[in-house]
């Protein structure tokens, strides 16, 4: 389930494709973007900071996975409006058994400029 998504963001995200994107999720899924915003639909967000982005390299860490969810961090260096942004975060899912994501709900933060992850980052297993 989590490779699929993982595998549906990724094309999603690089070709700027908020079909791809809204696949992933059932019809009446909890998309949550960050903590202090309201539930919105996955399309809606997806054509929203898609169209705000000029381009986004991006990458996903290893996932933790339990049953039917999953946490994965995820680290972008973004470029809007001529600048770049560095945006590090987590998602922690949960999935229907259709394979689909019916709740999502992101943690992350922002800062100007490019910025390379940390050593370690996007959880290792030892």
């Amino acid at each position: 389930m989590i490779d699929r998504w993982i595998a549906g963001w990724t094309e999603g995200w690089r070709n700027h494709d908020p079909d791809v994107i809204a696949s992933l999720y059932t019809e009446d899924a909890v998309f949550v973007s960050h903590p202090f915003r309201e539930p919105e639909d996955p399309r809606a967000y997806a054509e929203r900071v898609f169209a705000e982005e000029d381009s986004a390299e991006f990458r996903f860490g290893k996932p933790v996975v339990g049953e039917d969810r999953a946490a994965v961090e995820y680290w972008a260096v973004i470029r809007a409006e001529g600048k770049e942004q560095a945006l590090a975060g987590v998602a922690v899912l949960r999935f229907a058994a259709d394979g689909r994501c019916c709740e999502h709900r992101d943690y992350w933060a922002i800062r100007p400029g490019r910025r390379e992850p940390r050593s370690g980052w996007g959880y290792t297993v030892s």
